[in-house]
């Protein structure tokens, strides 16, 4: 076998990057050597990869977790461009895995000719070593004001003739119309790249769609390839803010645990793991209430430390941290976090903020951090609490100060913070720190036997079964072979525009 899909969607959030996931896992699993492929991802989660010259390179969250879905080494050409926001006007460019300056919003619609040559000379690199390239676009392929300048979507489709797929999440309501809109205003070229739809997310018995799949296979001469029930075991690594939620203990008098939500928190992947211990309640906490009777409080990584931390301030959140670590209860900051534990946070070349900025931290440990132009990218390993323990690095701010070395970090009694990503993945490190927490409860917790490792392996086979037994595989491997059919009709309202 050898060729493309594009996975498309009527939205952000319809399904792309599960779907996408979901058929790297199947391919894999039947021998097939396949990359998952994103030409320009926008989103604050991401992870560090081994760079072209061995040094920390920086990829989506998503295409990471798809590369493992695929049995595939991560790497750079899987995400070749990364949009993180940084505000509501301007996001950092992340380009072949490094910083390279800013976009604003009204550049989208510009001239982005590098960026473009980077995504498709990454397809092109990827297409040629591996048997199945397995596209994610983004957002939806019908935003016409787009267009021109895309590369994402159905510009990289026209790039090298790769057939599309379009998903859509009946959960929210009006699929059918998204469906058929979302081809209808493309124009005739890219509506012939179009070659079916997947309908997501569905709850309840499946032959009550069958008449409106009848009529979208009728209305636009394009097969309905399956219907992907919504499953609660199917949830992957969040990408973005629409998947943070809260995750509920399954035994009795759990241990409580607040997660702060920072309007830019980034990497809020750190705590999947700590969602998957039965005997954890783990909520996000946006409120002063919503830390009062927490056991552990968990301050994530955030992409502007100084102006989270200046949220925290006007909500009382800062107070209510101290007030919970001043009680003899433990938290845990992880990279912007930790950063806003210490005494300060020092900004003399302006990265976050007007050169020179000073602002007080929490003061929580015998820290202080400074923020320089030179991003750090690193994947790191040690030991903590005497476990074994390793995560990556992703930040501009470095932090010195006193206390017990801890994770890449600090720690002074119960408070602790570490540099670390993923550290809450590593087993044994997670369950000692756990272990800490409920201790100052005057509990004792033994480890619980989870394995994130082994729940993740077995989140994406059971994503990939679903796809087996609810797609129509043979007509998506047809299409990865041979292409889109040289007969699909174009509809009027392409033509019109």
């Amino acid at each position: 076998m050898k060729g493309s899909l594009l996975v498309a969607g009527t939205t952000s959030d319809a399904g792309k990057s599960v779907v996408t996931t979901g058929l790297c896992r199947l391919l894999a699993r039947r021998g097939v050597r396949v990359a998952p492929f994103k030409a320009q991802n926008m989103s604050n989660n991401s992870m560090v990869v081994a760079g072209p010259d061995g040094d920390g390179a920086e990829i989506g969250r998503a295409q990471w977790i798809q590369a493992v879905a695929a049995r595939a080494t991560p790497e750079v050409a899987m995400n070749p461009v990364l949009l993180k926001p940084g505000s509501d006007r301007r996001s950092h460019i992340v380009l072949r895995g490094r910083p390279a300056g800013t976009i604003a919003s009204s550049e989208f619609a510009g001239d982005r000719r590098v960026l473009a040559e980077a995504a498709f000379a990454a397809y092109d690199d990827l297409a040629g070593r591996f048997d199945v390239v397995v596209c994610e676009g983004a957002g939806s392929p019908t935003e016409i004001n787009l267009r021109a300048g895309d590369y994402v979507n159905l510009g990289l489709a026209r790039h090298a003739d790769i057939p599309v797929v379009v998903v859509g999440d009946i959960d929210r309501g009006g699929l059918y119309a998204a469906l058929y809109g979302t081809l209808a205003l493309l124009e005739p070229a890219d509506q012939r790249l179009v070659a079916g739809f997947v309908v997501n997310k569905f709850r309840g018995d499946e032959t009550l769609l069958a008449p409106a799949n009848r009529d979208l296979t009728r209305l636009t001469g394009r097969p309905v390839l399956g219907v992907v029930p919504w499953s609660p075991d199917a949830w992957l690594d969040s990408e973005d803010g629409l998947d943070v939620g809260a995750r509920a203990a399954t035994t009795d008098d759990p241990l409580r645990v607040a997660v702060v939500r920072f309007p830019r928190i980034s990497n809020f992947t750190d705590v999947d793991a700590l969602g998957l211990e039965p005997d954890l309640d783990v909520r996000f906490a946006a409120r002063p209430g919503d830390v009062a009777d927490a056991d552990l409080v968990v301050l994530p990584g955030t992409r502007s430390t100084i102006a989270d931390l200046a949220w925290l301030r006007t909500r009382g959140l800062d107070r209510a941290v101290r007030d919970h670590a001043a009680a003899g209860h433990p938290v845990l900051g992880v990279c912007g976090g930790f950063q806003m534990l210490g005494r300060r946070i020092e900004d003399p070349d302006g990265v976050e903020g007007p050169p020179g900025t000073v602002v007080e931290g929490l003061g929580l440990l015998d820290t202080a951090t400074t923020f320089g132009p030179t991003k750090v990218l690193r994947l790191s390993t040690g030991t903590a609490l005497g476990q074994p323990v390793s995560g990556y690095e992703i930040h501009h701010g470095i932090v010195r100060g006193e206390g017990e070395e801890f994770a890449g970090g600090r720690r002074a009694g119960i408070v602790f913070g570490t540099m670390w990503h993923g550290s809450l993945e590593c087993d044994g490190f997670r369950s000692a720190l756990l272990a800490e927490a409920a201790a100052t409860v005057g509990r004792e917790r033994a480890p619980s036997g989870v394995r994130f490792g082994a729940a993740r392996e077995a989140r994406l086979d059971h994503l990939a079964d679903l796809l087996e037994e609810h797609l129509d595989t043979d007509g998506i491997l047809d299409l990865v072979s041979h292409g889109a059919p040289g007969t699909l009709p174009v509809l009027t309202a392409g033509e019109a525009r």
